[in-house]
Parts: structure tokens; C-alpha cells; sequence
């Protein structure tokens, strides 16, 4: 096991042959699986920081906000960098709690591979579900950290057949664990076949003189060495089965060496046909230096990584400036940009082309980022991570390349809010500041959006979740030292189609002097099952040419705006434009996008709508005496339980509940169990309401 610490602070060259030694990832995981403090572990083992920090001492080095510390949990994404065998690894912690999965989204677009955490006695969590579905949709590469197997209850092979079964991944474990619960001490390598053990009293023996006591390697202990080769023969196997080179050397050979098996497992990696699963517990400092090796051997340097495009830039730092901006940070001391740098090298005082808003921006300085600190460097090159000072219109997801070449990044996506309140400054004097501090908090977060109430006037805050917008309102409140009151929370509603209607035919004819409008659509809607609105052509013959039926399809997304039942947006519709006609002269891309939007509208309100509210996925831990009352309160909310398991007095109950019965949910849950309940949300989309 490669367990040398390089001197704190020292990276890799940043050449070409240094990008290999990159590696950006991102750690991934359910709230409290342990994320935070596998990332204090990962820095204090690699000597980038001399004293472990605690989540729950409120004192390690990602979760600096102070709302973070205040509430024990990871609310904004953080990167730090660090070093490890030769190799740099720049880390971004990540939220794990549903309410901040735009933070997840951003850091998922611009990370090469991810470490992927599960709780040793809880398994595949609502939340490790939904970002590992997020990581799918970007193909980022994938290892597995089963953590807290020190636990009560703890079991890796449990863990193991929820990743196949809940996510429908191939898991390859390679490691077996000494000892089970409080009698964890260290791990089987399954690869090399050695024990690495850390007894007790171990971790950070040596600091004072610049060393770390490493783990104690060994030989596979007598009793386990039956059970390593049984597991070791079935992830050979396995891999045989998924590697067509592993399978030819072990057709040939009945095994596979060390080397074929690293290879192997590092290709499958690649592709996402396996997923790698260690073990261990971070906050007793058990498996962590297997882990950093393992990241290093089967996680992706950007070099592994297509181009940003098939035909553009590869990686590599003599080539045309290509960055994404993946965050925002406005500061007391400036603006701050962070980029994900794909292609060329960008130094201090260059001036750069922002695709987005189709100016040029000049870059006073980069910093290297460690959390909530910074240090200056002179230049970036292909594969790293930095922030930027200098840029002042650059919003999340703009591309930042060089004028000479520009190009234009898939910017990350922005989930549409689901809860909104009302937001008033108590003071008159104050409300232009409400409205910067407002602008500016939107600016860092698309997830959130601010607009206003047509009727009441009122300033209305929209976000991904109840604690989503309680975080912001208190960031109003102590970064700009605003006194506001807020109004009770509201869900955001949508309207779609119930019946159709087939064949309608709209007209739309307007002459009041000078040249005329006129535009005749066919159109026939109906339900779409999945996604928001499809459009599509049927008129044959040229009847209505290719640019009146784009400006036809134009006018029906403007009509999505608002619906007929109380102008909330409309989705889930499929509309087809099956004929029409045009005249000579009064036929125009505006007259048919105004009869595509009217055309709509007629077609809602005669077709009938429905009212749909979101919903989601709630999964209650409660104690076996209270499961009744619990059971109860979800059947007054109109949730509907699908699931229940019962775990050594615990019981876990799966029920899908309206997002508007779920707000002050928590103080219900605390008061029917005596404090002992918990509860976790998952946004699972929208059904009719009142169902």
C-alpha cells in the first residue's frame, strides 16, 4: 500500500505529464454518512492540516459557515486540495441534505470521478439514491466507501446487496473487514491479499516530528484467510466475467495477478460497468489510507476524460483557454469566481471572453482555494480548479475561454423551485437593501429565485425546500444584518392536461391598417408521460413552411407560462400541429407564434386541466413503540406508506407525502417520539392534488 505523505502543500507539475497526477473528485453521500469527516480525515492524514477536526466540535475545515457549524451539517459545497502519493487531489465536500442538491449538481459537473459514502448499518439512503442518479446523468466515475462499520448493527455485504439491488450497479468489494461493530480493527486487502490493522491509540502518533503512524500491514490473519481467498476467487471472477482482457489471462492461468486485477478494476471503473466498494470508519481513522490509494489507482485523471467537445481542445495546457464557471461567491472582500479549467492555461491578468454575456473579462487574480482560504498563484493550466478575481458579469455555468477561440460549455442545470415565501424588510429604509442582498444571494445560488406577487406586491422567495430558504433568510440576516419577517411557506403548484383535444383549429386574422397578421393552426394535445412539453409537425405539403412552424412551437412554450386553473405553469403536454395555412402577404413568424400561444390556451381550457402539487418521498426512523402514532400523523397529511422494515427496535417507514403537508413536520415528529424520531425528504415530482 502506497502510504507516503508528501510535504503539505507540495502538487504535482502542472505540465502534461502532470495532469495525470490530478485528480478532481467530489464526495458524495446521504446526510451524516459521514462526508465531512472522511474529508478531515483525507487532510490531516496527507499533512495538509496537524488536528483532526470534528463535525460535531464545530471545528473542521469544509463546514466554516456558520450556520454550517451552528446545525452539524454541510450546506455549501467547499473545495480543498491536498496531496498523496505523488499525486494532487482536489476534493469538494459536497451537501448531503436534499434541500441543497443545486450545490451537488454544480460540483458534479465539473469533478472527474467522486467517492460515493453509504452508512454501514443504513445502507443506500433516499439521498444517496438521488445523487448517485445525478452523478449518472453526468457519467462521472464512481468508488464506494462504506463508513461506520465501528456501528452497532454495522454490516458490509448488507450494504453491499442494497448498492445492486437500490441502484443497479455492479458492486466489486475489495476489502474484507477485521472484526465486526466495536471489534472493527482494520481490513483484508482482496487485491494484494495483506491486513492492514489500526489499533487503538495509533492515529497521529509522530505528528510532532513530521511523521504519521500508518496502519500496521501484515499477513491475512488465520482465521480470515478461508474466507479472503473465497471472496478474492469471486472478485476475480467477477471481473473475468466484466474485463475481456482479465478474461483471457484467466482463462488461461485460472487466476489474475495483482497487476491484471488493478488494471482491470481501473477500466471498469472508467466505464461505470463496476463500482469498487471499500470499508472502514472515519471518525476512528479505520480505512482511509486504503481509500486515498484507491482513489489514485482507479478514479480518472483529466487526460482520462473525453475533450470538452469531439472536436475541440483536449487536455492540454498548450492549447486555446477553455474554462466552466461552476460558482459564484460574493465576499466582504470581492467577488469571487471558481473555474473548472478543461483546456489551455490561464495566467494573472489575461483577458478572457465570457460565451455567456458575449463579453471580455479581465482576470486581476487566481487563488488557490482551500475552503474558506485562499493563496495567490500566477497561472492555471488544463485539469485544475481555481478561483478568479476580476471578472464582474460572470454567472454560474458561463464558459470563460480565450476571444481568439471561442466555445460555449454545457452550463450545469438548475432545479426549478418547488417552495416559495414571502419576504419583507421590517423597515421601509431597508428595502433596497432586502433587494441587493436579495440579487446577490441569487447571483451565488440559480436554485433560487425572486420575484414578485402580481397581487399583494410582495417580495416572493422560491427554493428547493423549506431549510433551503431558512438558510437564506438567516444569511440575510447575519451577513447583511437585516431585520425581515417571513411569510409561511407555499408550494409551487403546475397545471397539465386531463383529456386533449384533437383537431382545433385556430385563426388568427388582425387588420387595423397597414400590413396584416394571419396564421391558421391545426393543432391536436394531449397528455405527455414523461418531460414537460413535446412538440412536433404533421402538415405535410409545405402547407406551413419550416420558420412558421418553429415560431408555432415558440408560441405554445409561451403559453406554458400560466394555466387556466390559477396561472400556475403548465406541464407534462404534447402538442401536435397536424395543418394549417398561410397568406401571401399578411403571414408572419409573430402572427403564427401569437396563434400557437392562443391556439394553446383554447386547447387547455377545452381539453381540461388538472392541478398538480409536488410530492415527495419521506423515509421516518422511528422507535417501534411510536410506529402508531407516526403511522397516524402521515395518514392526516395524506401520505401513503410504501414501505416499513424494523431494524433491532427500530422501525423505518417509507411513505410519499404532499410537500405542503410536510412543513413544521419535524416539531411534530420530535413531540409524538419523544425527540428519538428522524426523518428524511426526497422530491420524487408532481401528482394531482388532493390525491
Amino acid at each position: 500500500m502506497r502510504t507516503s505523505v508528501p510535504t503539505p502543500g507540495s502538487t504535482p507539475g502542472t505540465g502534461r505529464g502532470g495532469i495525470t497526477r490530478i485528480r478532481n473528485l467530489g464526495i458524495l453521500a446521504h446526510v451524516d454518512a459521514g462526508k465531512t469527516t472522511l474529508t478531515e480525515r483525507f487532510l490531516y492524514l496527507t499533512g495538509t492540516t496537524h488536528k483532526r477536526g470534528e463535525v460535531h466540535d464545530g471545528t473542521t475545515v469544509t463546514d466554516f459557515d456558520p450556520q454550517e457549524r451552528d446545525r452539524g451539517i454541510t450546506i455549501f459545497s467547499a473545495a480543498v486540495s491536498c496531496a498523496w502519493a505523488g499525486h494532487r487531489l482536489n476534493l469538494i465536500d459536497t451537501p448531503g441534505h436534499v434541500d441543497f442538491a443545486g450545490e451537488v449538481e454544480r460540483a458534479l459537473r465539473v469533478l472527474d470521478g467522486a467517492i460515493a459514502v453509504f452508512d454501514g448499518v443504513a445502507g443506500v439512503e433516499p439521498q444517496s439514491e438521488s445523487v448517485w442518479r445525478q452523478a449518472d446523468r453526468h457519467g462521472v466515475p464512481r468508488i464506494a466507501f462504506v463508513n461506520k462499520l465501528d456501528r452497532a448493527g454495522a454490516d458490509l455485504d448488507a450494504v453491499v446487496d442494497s448498492l445492486r439491488t437500490r441502484l443497479g450497479t455492479v458492486p466489486l468489494p475489495v476489502q474484507l473487514p477485521i472484526g465486526r461493530e466495536d471489534a472493527f480493527t482494520g481490513v483484508v486487502d482482496l487485491v494484494r491479499m495483506r491486513a492492514y490493522e489500526w489499533p487503538d491509540g495509533a492515529q497521529g502518533q509522530g505528528r510532532a516530528h513530521g511523521e504519521r503512524q500508518g496502519p500496521v500491514e501484515g499477513p491475512v490473519p488465520e482465521t480470515l484467510r478461508a474466507e479472503a481467498e473465497r471472496r478474492r476467487r469471486a472478485l476475480v471472477e467477477q471481473v473475468a466475467e466484466l474485463h475481456p482482457a482479465a478474461l483471457e489471462e484467466f482463462c488461461a492461468d485460472g487466476t489474475l495477478s495483482e497487476d491484471t486485477l488493478v488494471t482491470a478494476l481501473r477500466e471498469l471503473t472508467l466505464d461505470g460497468a463496476a463500482l469498487v466498494v471499500l470499508c472502514g470508519s472515519a471518525y476512528r481513522d479505520r480505512g482511509i489510507e486504503p481509500l486515498l490509494d484507491a482513489v489514485t489507482a482507479y478514479l480518472p485523471a483529466p487526460v482520462d476524460l473525453p475533450p470538452v467537445r469531439p472536436d475541440r481542445h483536449p487536455t492540454d495546457p498548450a492549447a486555446p483557454f477553455t474554462a466552466l464557471a461552476f460558482k459564484v461567491a460574493v465576499t466582504p472582500t470581492g467577488r469571487m469566481t471558481y473555474l473548472r479549467v478543461y483546456a489551455g492555461t490561464l495566467r494573472k491578468g489575461d483577458t478572457v471572453l465570457d460565451t455567456l454575456t458575449g463579453r471580455t473579462e479581465r482576470v486581476a487574480r487566481i487563488l488557490r482555494v482551500q475552503a474558506d482560504r485562499t493563496t495567490e498563484a500566477d497561472q492555471a493550466t488544463a485539469g485544475e480548479i481555481v478561483a478568479v478575481v476580476g471578472p464582474k458579469n460572470t454567472r454560474t455555468g458561463a464558459t470563460l475561454c480565450a476571444p481568439g477561440a471561442p466555445l460555449a460549455l454545457e452550463a450545469p442545470e438548475a432545479a426549478d423551485p418547488v417552495v416559495s415565501v414571502a419576504v419583507e424588510a421590517r423597515r421601509a429604509t431597508d428595502t433596497e437593501r432586502l433587494a441587493t442582498g436579495l440579487a446577490r444571494l441569487a447571483e451565488e445560488d440559480p436554485s433560487l429565485v425572486v420575484g414578485t406577487d402580481p397581487e399583494s406586491g410582495q417580495t416572493v422567495l422560491s427554493g428547493l425546500g423549506e431549510l433551503h430558504l431558512e438558510v437564506t433568510v438567516e444569511k440575510l440576516r447575519r451577513d447583511q444584518g437585516l431585520d425581515v419577517t417571513v411569510g409561511r411557506p407555499r408550494v409551487a403548484y403546475r397545471e397539465t392536461v386531463d383529456r386533449g383535444v384533437r383537431g382545433l383549429v385556430y385563426r388568427h386574422v388582425k387588420q387595423d391598417g397597414g400590413a396584416g397578421q394571419f396564421a391558421h393552426v391545426v393543432i391536436d394535445v394531449e397528455p405527455l408521460d414523461e418531460g414537460d412539453f413535446a412538440f412536433r409537425s404533421a402538415v405535410t405539403g409545405g402547407r406551413v413552411p419550416p420558420l412558421f412552424i418553429r415560431a408555432v412551437e415558440a408560441g405554445c412554450r409561451d403559453a406554458l407560462a400560466e394555466g387556466p386553473l390559477g396561472g400556475h405553469r403548465v406541464t407534462g403536454v404534447r402538442v401536435t400541429l397536424t395543418d394549417g395555412s398561410t397568406h401571401v402577404k399578411d403571414s408572419s413568424e409573430p402572427a403564427f407564434r401569437a396563434a400557437g400561444r392562443f391556439a394553446l390556451r383554447e386547447a387547455l381550457r377545452s381539453g381540461g386541466t388538472i392541478l398538480l402539487e409536488p410530492v415527495a418521498e419521506v423515509t421516518v426512523t422511528v422507535p417501534d413503540d411510536a410506529v402508531g402514532a407516526v403511522l397516524g400523523d402521515l395518514g392526516a397529511r395524506r401520505g401513503r406508506v410504501t414501505g416499513s422494515v424494523t431494524r433491532g427496535g427500530t422501525a423505518v417507514l417509507t411513505a410519499t407525502v404532499p410537500l405542503a403537508e410536510l412543513f413544521g413536520y419535524a416539531t411534530r415528529l420530535r413531540g409524538r417520539t419523544q425527540g428519538r424520531g428522524t426523518f428524511t425528504t426526497r422530491p420524487t415530482g408532481y401528482a394531482p392534488a388532493g390525491g
